[in-house]
């Protein structure tokens, strides 16, 4: 099994920064083949959105309402993937949950609340 640990987040004003971090643990052979690793989000009310994601070989992935102010990033040999948001805007409000992908499953955190104050 997999667990993901997820930190950071919390209530900012607008305009402002955070880093949210996530680190895989568990099973050695099943987190060595880690291949998706990112950051989804859920506002109240709304689907849940892709944020960003990396591959293990270091292709990204973002949504287009964050590119140029959130950036996400992954360190292979220690299993983990971190989103610095910079210029936060009320809109970014929301539930943000880690994600990795391995082999043909799927594996979530247990999210973390991000508010952004106007």
């Amino acid at each position: 099994q997999v667990q993901l640990v997820e930190s950071g987040g919390g209530l900012v004003q607008a305009g402002g920064s955070l880093r949210l971090s996530c680190a895989a643990a568990g099973s050695i052979f099943i987190i060595n083949g880690i291949n998706v690793m990112g950051w989804y989000r859920q506002g109240q009310g709304k689907q849940r959105e892709l944020v960003a994601a990396i591959t293990s070989g270091g292709r990204r992935d973002s949504a287009d309402s964050v590119k140029g102010r959130f950036t996400v990033s992954r360190d292979n040999a220690k299993k983990t993937v971190n989103l610095e948001m910079n210029h936060l805007n009320p809109e970014a409000t929301a539930v943000y949950s880690c994600h990795v992908h391995i082999r043909w499953n799927d594996y979530w955190g247990q999210g973390t609340q991000v508010t952004v104050s106007s």
